[in-house]
């Protein structure tokens, strides 16, 4: 295994909610371990995993693309100089990436910098 370039973390809304971690509940234990296994990879290679595992979505949100079967698992994030924040995950059901999901993600962005800079969230 390689070394870890990154640190991968869960945003947490204001009231300590974890979006990704409530999608990870969801997940069947043999799907969930092979999601874990990509974020570590995500965590080893950062902007550098491969476009068919990641890719830039719109700006700076980017996705993780985790397939399952005949299920298509996307979890958005964005970096933050070393940091990788997933923001949530969703089953993807159609060719393209829902808008709403990429607001959710861009809305969620927003929070967590407007926290981070302000003092209120410490990595």
């Amino acid at each position: 295994m390689e070394a870890k370039q990154y640190k991968v973390i869960f945003y947490l809304d204001k009231r300590g909610r974890c979006p990704t971690d409530e999608f990870l509940d969801g997940l069947q234990v043999r799907v969930r371990a092979k999601v874990e296994k990509w974020i570590e990879k995500l965590e080893e290679e950062g902007p550098n995993l491969p476009r068919s595992f990641a890719d830039i979505v719109k700006g700076k949100i980017r996705e993780l693309r985790i397939v399952f079967g005949s299920n298509y698992y996307r979890f958005l994030y964005f970096f933050l100089g070393k940091i990788i924040v997933i923001t949530h995950g969703f089953l993807k059901k159609t060719d393209k990436i829902p808008e709403r999901e990429i607001e959710r993600a861009e809305r969620i962005r927003h929070d967590f910098l407007r926290r981070y800079l302000g003092g209120e969230i410490k990595l």
